[in-house]
């Protein structure tokens, strides 16, 4: 049995194992960064630490407009990313009967951000594989970047 954490974007219902999860944020400002790949919103600072922040709104290009908005912090390889949701819905158990292999293409998804669908009743579950949802590359700029923001809020703490 696997408990997962069911949020949704636009009219999907989308999945992450509950033990990936940090905690679930209502909206902090968002600090921008410059040359960010176009799905990746910025940064967010929570409690002193700096974590990317990725909108999988504009990662799987879902043009619905969004609803009320809440963060989700989780573990990813290598550290924390936050991601933009609309709204988080509950938290299910899925037996291992529940769960199937994605199609080679499910509404406009690349099977490599799936580690599957979950089926609880009449809902399709899209279950994020966390660890694919951004590129090596991607990985590497957001790190930078934190970085960055990180070294700019120690420096504005001085005093002179």
């Amino acid at each position: 049995m696997e408990q997962v954490a069911v949020f949704r974007i636009g009219d999907e219902n989308f999945g992450i194992r509950i033990d990936r999860v940090v905690e679930i944020l209502k909206s902090q400002k968002i600090y921008s960064l410059p040359e960010l790949p176009e799905f990746l919103s910025g940064v967010i600072n929570v409690r002193g630490e700096v974590i990317p922040l990725l909108d999988l709104r504009l990662r799987f290009g879902i043009h619905t407009p969004a609803k009320k908005g809440r963060m989700i912090t989780v573990r990813c390889e290598g550290g924390k990313i936050g991601i933009l949701v609309d709204e988080i819905d509950e938290i299910i158990s899925l037996n291992p009967e529940d769960i199937t292999a994605p199609p080679s293409i499910f509404r406009g998804l690349k099977t490599e951000y799936l580690i599957g669908l979950g089926k609880k009743g009449d809902r399709i579950i899209i279950l994020l594989n966390l660890d694919k949802l951004l590129t090596s590359q991607e990985k590497i700029i957001l790190k930078e970047s934190a970085e960055l923001i990180g070294e700019k809020d120690a420096g504005a703490g001085k005093t002179a």
